[in-house]
């Protein structure tokens, strides 16, 4: 995966555009790692966009905050699901690292397999 710095962790809220048939849909929300938050707002929409049927022509974000580590200073253990295609097919994968924040693991794991 590529980076363009340092990764952030944020928290995006979007939802379809309200209509006569659908007055208030369903918000969706995603924890998004992006390096800032024009990023994440894209990533956003990209995942969406796959999950559901929701484009962003067709919608809006409610809500996008930067979510920061409660216990900055204290060590943690983190395991992290991957998915990947190889020529053989997909593979489900689960790693664990040992990082002071969840955006550390994130990072490592992106340098590991990026």
């Amino acid at each position: 995966m590529w980076t363009l710095g340092e990764l952030k962790e944020y928290q995006v809220v979007g939802r379809k555009l309200p209509s006569e048939t659908e007055a208030s849909p369903k918000l969706y929300r995603m924890r998004i790692f992006a390096p800032n938050d024009v990023v994440a707002k894209s990533r956003f929409w990209y995942f969406l966009k796959k999950l559901r049927k929701v484009k962003k022509a067709a919608g809006e974000i409610v809500a996008l905050n930067q979510i920061h580590e409660k216990r900055p200073e204290q060590i943690k253990n983190f395991g992290i699901w991957i998915r990947y295609d190889s020529r053989s097919g997909t593979h489900n994968m689960y790693k664990e690292y040992r990082a002071m924040s969840r955006v550390e693991a994130v990072d490592t794991c992106c340098k590991v397999f990026g």
